[in-house]
């Protein structure tokens, strides 16, 4: 099983230079703690939510303070970049992180950052596809041309190589009912979260995920890692009070972000649209214990922890500590030390 952290968030309050501090004191601690791998996220043009715009550059800064701990992106959103300088970049930080590296890949459920760059989102998916064969190809080392409907290169050759051959470990994000088994199919490990899937609903959804990737002819399972939310109190009344505020803020947020995308034609069907709003619109806060999130002590923690593994079939779990951006640091490595040393020793 691999643990890590999911760092992603500004804490509200903090200034951008104290958000990356923050930052880079979880991803010490994760070093210091013996957590498998530290992953960020890729947020732009929102600076209340995140300061996170650049996260190869911080990955790379990360790798260059720790010796062991890896570092990954949970994910790059390749439609919004050049895929060559995309394989150039992470090529680099494969190199200087000496193979401490992992490419989480996506193309967002969110049309923002798209609409900001003048990037249509309908054509994300295609572009997404079409920039991840480009990437794989780059990454062979030998001068190659691309013909595609969106991006075009002739006799291009990318230096340098990774420093993991044939490449880092992709990871590929899925949140849509279209994607799961689309991953499955293409042998490639699955990212899954449970922003806009509960876990009842991602249990089936990975089925169809396993069902691509066996009728593909791929050995073995399949490869699944979970983001959740999860926070570590003394006492489960502690466990269940403190985090309260903070998630129902993060799920009323987010439903306002998937209410934006209604009317668009570009966005997915406008029956899922609506029923998935409706339902982060009316989402209880028990409802969000039960489906969304791992609360508790550290016996609870360990108890949910290995239920959701087993019953998912995970092969690795990465922690929320602030989804909404309200807790103070402290909360965060209340939570991170408790899932350090006493809930992950129990789960290995």
């Amino acid at each position: 099983m691999h643990f890590g952290i999911f760092l992603e968030e500004r804490r509200r309050g903090a200034g951008e230079a104290q958000a990356f501090r923050e930052t880079l004191e979880l991803a010490d601690a994760a070093e210091a703690w013996g957590l498998d791998g530290v992953w960020l996220g890729e947020i732009h043009f929102n600076p209340a939510r995140s300061v996170q715009s650049a996260p190869l550059a911080l990955a790379s800064f990360i790798a260059a303070r720790t010796r062991r701990v890896r570092v990954g992106t949970a994910v790059q959103v390749l439609p919004l970049g050049n895929p060559l300088r995309i394989a150039e970049e992470v090529a680099t930080v494969d190199h200087l992180s000496e193979g401490r590296f992992d490419f989480g890949v996506g193309r967002s459920g969110s049309p923002r950052a798209y609409d900001a760059l003048g990037i249509p989102y309908a054509e994300s998916q295609a572009r997404f596809q079409e920039a991840l064969e480009v990437i794989l190809e780059s990454w062979k080392g030998a001068p190659f041309s691309y013909q595609g409907k969106f991006y075009r290169f002739e006799n291009a050759t990318v230096s340098p190589r990774p420093y993991q051959l044939p490449h880092p470990p992709i990871r590929m994000a899925a949140n849509s009912l279209e994607t799961f088994p689309f991953v499955g199919q293409q042998g490639l490990p699955l990212f899954v979260g449970l922003r806009d899937l509960d876990i009842p609903e991602l249990g089936v959804h990975l089925q169809a995920y396993r069902a691509a990737w066996r009728d593909a002819g791929h050995a073995g399972h399949g490869d699944v890692c979970l983001r959740i939310p999860v926070y570590a109190g003394a006492t489960e009344r502690e466990a269940i009070d403190e985090p309260c505020e903070n998630i129902t803020y993060f799920f009323r947020r987010h439903a306002e972000l998937a209410r934006s995308g209604l009317g668009r034609a570009d966005t997915g069907p406008g029956e899922r649209r609506r029923a998935r709003v409706e339902k982060l619109e009316h989402l209880a806060y028990e409802e969000i214990l039960e489906t969304r999130v791992a609360f508790g002590t550290a016996a609870g923690l360990i108890d949910r922890l290995a239920r959701l593994r087993d019953e998912l079939g995970l092969t690795g779990i990465v922690a929320e500590l602030n989804p909404g951006g309200l807790l103070p640091m402290e909360r965060m490595q209340r939570t991170l030390r408790i899932l350090t040393h006493e809930v992950i020793p129990a789960l290995r």
